[in-house]
């Protein structure tokens, strides 16, 4: 039986290269992904994200920027945050408005739901202010990250659970 792996990509249009995680979407609209794998484009909505994963998945792959890793604008990562560090304590308050991806794994298991675990798909972002459009050194990276991304589900999606 395969497992239920959710690629969420998240991000804003309106933010330059905070919408990272949108374009890998689009790269990734069409693509041939594994029995049992859900692609969504979330963009800011991020309760919309929280419902979803009340559906059950075994696996969530994040797509996202990732400002606080060391490389330069552009560099690519597959990180794995400590799930328990995250859901452990009292759920943010719950502002559709402004959830970031910690919030909405810190609110799910208030609401009654769980996910296995969570990989990161990111990219060190080379500017976040207003504006529409990525970077040269963030669109560059976009194949690449959509590769990427289609890696993790693959190897994921086979894996046995116990």
């Amino acid at each position: 039986m395969s497992r239920r792996v959710l690629v969420a990509c998240v991000g804003n249009i309106f933010r330059s290269d905070d919408a990272f995680g949108v374009e890998v979407a689009r790269r990734l609209t069409g693509a041939d992904l594994p029995e049992g794998t859900k692609l969504v484009d979330f963009g800011i909505r991020s309760v919309h994200l929280v419902y979803e994963l009340m559906d059950g998945y075994d696996v969530l792959v994040l797509v996202d920027t990732v400002a606080q890793q060391d490389g330069p604008p552009g560099s690519l990562y597959v990180i794995e945050p400590d799930l328990a560090a995250i859901t452990a304590g009292e759920p943010p308050p719950l502002d559709p408005h402004d959830l970031p991806p910690g919030g909405v794994l810190a609110l799910l298991p208030s609401l009654g739901g769980m996910v296995d675990r969570v990989l990161v798909v990111g990219c060190t972002p080379e500017r976040l202010e207003d504006g529409i459009g990525l970077s040269e050194t963030v669109e560059a990276a976009l194949d690449t990250a959509a590769s990427m991304v289609l890696d993790v589900v693959r190897r994921e999606s086979s894996r046995i659970t116990a």
